[in-house]
């Protein structure tokens, strides 16, 4: 009788494995149809970048985003919920508009730094001065007298605004040698003036502040034509504004030449308080084990230079989109399906940390999770992430998605942990298994990594369009696979910085309060 029942059952495996392998395929088939005939990137793309903009934690924006999201997903019959975990400084940009007025009239290109005090209700009408040079830091007292009542100029200029792909291409080697040299020199004396301060970049302004100024401008260029990282002010109470290049340069030239610029300054940002900050969570409810979970992760912040639209717009739209995917090929998922778009990342991966502390019953249970932060190309890499039994997982789920994209995907196994970077390394740090889809660059950290260019333009829809796919059927896969993932971690290797062994990074919570004296 048993020899009888087991020949049944061995028959019924074999009748049954090819019908749910037939299954499989038409779900991975129909995500890609549906992404490939019907997709909603460019849509949301805008909605978010155009209509919402930047998403710098603390501003009203930022929670126009994360309603504007909960809506999105009620859309699509998915239930989703903005999930308070903490506080920040409010602040809301307003217009900026800086003039040159002396020697002659000019619109000059630039903008304040994120939660930069405003000018008041009357412009700032100042003569601009350079950091002076001082033998030491003790000597810094005296400078107040050359500050006081002006708007003081604390950054380098430039000698080039060609980056070096474009000397590379375009000089003799000699040219482009000798142009090294003297930005290298320039580079270390202007170090020796800041370290003769006896303060840092950081400190730097609110000192400036307390000795008189008016206001600080800075130039962070990003080493690309136009391009310049939009950052945070550290004044309490002056204005800290960033020029473009082109425009810092000019300026720095006629104080220089002695030919005293002067500079009328409108900057209306508003201080908001305290206000309430959040994460926005999506779920797809699991059917079979709705206690274990996979999780599509993005984090929803961005800085406020321009839209935010590749860090890490594309992120999340490949997110919502991939869940647009399964809610409608996958309705009814095996394992339940979370979509984490995090707050506050930039300051610290504050969001995905206060998730993971708040939430330990889902990180123990967690199947897997994937994040994806680094710009608008295609995934190119693939890390097991220090997870030892990693390949064995990800490959089965790898075997689904078309040559097309996985053929792009370079793997290494069993990698390492993140110890920061973007919001996976939060759950690695909990011994989750969580993995990042690393993007090709398209020149990302020159031209749209925190800067005044990364806007909607700069998207390259055929690869964020791959990446929604990729995205979709591994979380399918994930969610269908009849085996709960390892969390074994593997021996890691020595760090080739220090010379030691590397160790497991520890989990921290959250920073609750941010920017809040």
């Amino acid at each position: 009788m048993k020899k009888t029942l087991l020949l049944v059952s061995a028959f019924l495996i074999i009748q049954i494995s090819p019908v749910v392998a037939q299954e499989s395929n038409v779900v991975v088939e129909n995500i890609i149809d549906e992404a490939n005939d019907n997709s909603q990137l460019e849509q949301l793309a805008h909605e978010l970048m155009d209509v919402v903009g930047p998403r710098l934690v603390g501003t009203p924006q930022m929670k126009n985003a994360h309603d504007w999201a909960v809506e999105k997903y009620s859309s699509w019959g998915i239930s989703a919920e903005n999930e308070l975990w903490g506080k920040w400084r409010g602040w809301e940009r307003g217009i900026t508009h800086i003039d040159l007025i002396e020697p002659r009239v000019r619109t000059l290109s630039g903008m304040q730094l994120a939660w930069s005090p405003g000018t008041g209700k009357k412009p700032i009408v100042a003569e601009v001065v350079i950091l002076p040079m001082l033998k030491d830091s003790s000597n810094f007292n005296k400078i107040a007298s050359q500050v006081k009542g002006k708007l003081v100029m604390i950054s380098m200029p430039q000698p080039t605004g060609r980056p070096d792909y474009n000397w590379e291409e375009f000089a003799t080697k000699e040219s482009f040698e000798k142009m090294k040299s003297s930005r290298e020199k320039q580079s270390d004396a202007w170090e020796e003036r800041i370290k003769n301060t006896g303060l840092t970049y950081r400190t730097l302004p609110e000192a400036l502040e307390k000795a008189g100024a008016v206001g600080i401008i800075t130039l962070n260029w990003s080493r690309g034509f136009g391009a310049n990282k939009i950052f945070s002010a550290s004044t309490k109470k002056i204005p800290t504004l960033e020029l473009s290049l082109e425009d810092y340069g000019m300026v720095y030239r006629l104080v220089e030449s002695g030919n005293t610029p002067k500079l009328r300054i409108v900057a209306e940002s508003k201080e908001l308080g305290a206000v309430p900050t959040f994460n926005t969570i999506a779920t797809i409810k699991g059917t079979e084990k709705p206690e274990e979970y996979v999780i599509l992760s993005a984090h929803f912040d961005s800085w406020d230079g321009a839209t935010g639209a590749t860090d890490n717009g594309t992120g999340t739209i490949v997110m919502m989109e991939a869940m647009r995917l399964l809610k409608k090929m996958y309705p009814n998922p095996k394992r339940t399906i979370i979509a984490g778009h995090w707050g506050s990342e930039e300051q610290g991966l504050n969001g995905s940390r206060a998730f993971v502390k708040d939430h330990p019953e889902i990180v123990a249970n967690l199947q897997a999770l994937f994040n994806q932060d680094n710009g608008t190309g295609r995934v190119v890499n693939l890390s097991g992430g220090g997870f030892l039994h990693s390949y064995e997982y990800l490959g089965r789920w790898m075997e689904a998605v078309p040559e097309e994209i996985s053929g792009q995907i370079e793997t290494t196994f069993p990698g390492t942990p993140a110890g920061g970077g973007s919001d996976y390394a939060s759950f690695v740090a909990a011994g989750a298994p969580a993995f990042s889809l690393s993007s090709l660059s398209w020149s990302y950290w020159n031209y749209t990594w925190h800067t005044n260019l990364d806007t909607y333009d700069k998207i390259v829809f055929d690869d964020v369009r791959n990446n929604a796919i990729l995205t979709a059927i591994l979380a399918y896969k994930a969610s269908e696979d009849s085996e709960t993932t390892s969390r074994e971690r593997s021996v890691l290797p020595i760090s080739k910085r220090t010379g030691e062994q590397m160790t497991w990074p520890e989990a921290r919570d959250a920073v609750r309060a941010g920017g809040i004296d």
